[in-house]
């Protein structure tokens, strides 16, 4: 199963060479060091979607000695690999270039990664149109201009929910945030589970 996750990387080593430059303009265009964190992180398993839907690659993928379960692990476990890899590389770029940033920056932009990316990854497996990598792309860069000002809007409106997490302690709201994400995660995988075993290629 882990041979799949490599095999992502080295699919993507073209790809990989803007990595670097690709951080390094979010960097030098002084964006928040969450957005930061979680752009980085969907660079590698979104394009690895957007890979396998223009070249099939599933129907390679389910010939080879994996079971569907297997290959749909690597998918979740390798995003998780590869958002560890991106928060370790962006924390040194943004410590060389001397931008501040703090825990609670990496583990929002971290968060946000893992919550975007269990809403979306069955979306590949449920919907067959081509174009379902540029609709999700697009829905992202929505979110993520639109979402600030939502939040915005909903805390000033919805004063008893604002108050009740303000009363909570940083822990447990952490704690709390970590729980809630954690089972969306493994909700959608095994959502994306189900979905991959019964469909046909």
């Amino acid at each position: 199963m882990f041979n799949l996750i490599r095999r992502d990387v080295i699919l993507q080593k073209r790809m990989l060479l803007t990595y670097i430059p690709f951080i390094l303009f979010f960097i030098f265009m002084d964006k928040h060091p969450a957005l930061i964190f979680l752009v980085v992180s969907i660079f590698i398993p979104f394009n690895t979607y957007f890979y396998d839907e223009k070249a099939e690659t599933n129907i390679l993928l389910n010939s080879l000695p994996y079971t569907r379960k297997e290959i749909i692990a690597s998918r979740y476990l390798g995003a998780i690999i590869y958002m560890g890899l991106s928060v370790v590389i962006t924390s040194i770029a943004l410590f060389v270039f001397n931008k501040p940033f703090t825990v609670t920056d990496l583990a929002i932009g971290s968060g946000l990664f893992l919550l975007f990316a269990a809403v979306t990854f069955p979306l590949f497996y449920i919907f067959k149109s081509r174009h379902i990598s540029s609709v999700v792309m697009i829905s992202f860069l929505i979110l993520a201009a639109v979402g600030p000002h939502i939040v915005s809007f909903l805390a000033k409106h919805l004063t008893t929910i604002t108050d009740f997490i303000a009363r909570l302690s940083i822990p447990a709201l952490y704690t709390g945030a970590a729980v809630i994400i954690v089972i969306l995660y493994a909700a959608s995988w095994g959502v994306t589970t189900v979905i991959y075993q019964r469909k046909a290629f």
